[in-house]
């Protein structure tokens, strides 16, 4: 009983981001939105020419956190696009 309490309990866990990182991160979103894409990859090289990490750890860890900013950024922008349309869908008819 305990141990199912204790998945259940760490299923519902994020990821620990440092103050460091979500700071770093959202600074240089902020600055430089257009050299951001969502793609890891290009997100890693892009910190990498903007950001003098001290570790290529830390500066992964800043892309990543760039990376899911920039995913849920669009979720939700694509979430608004659909709710301002669905009202014009649903107009009643009069019969």
């Amino acid at each position: 009983m305990l141990c199912a309490q204790f998945q259940l309990r760490w299923l519902r866990l994020g990821k620990v981001r440092t103050d460091t990182v979500k700071r770093v991160s959202r600074e240089v979103l902020r600055r430089f939105p257009e050299r951001f894409a969502g793609d890891w990859e290009s997100d890693k090289q892009a910190v990498n020419d903007l950001v003098s990490t001290q570790s290529k750890r830390l500066r992964n860890r800043i892309a990543g956190y760039v990376t899911r900013l920039k995913v849920v950024e669009a979720e939700r922008a694509a979430a608004t696009e659909v709710v301002a349309e669905a009202p014009e869908a649903e107009e009643p008819s009069e019969e």
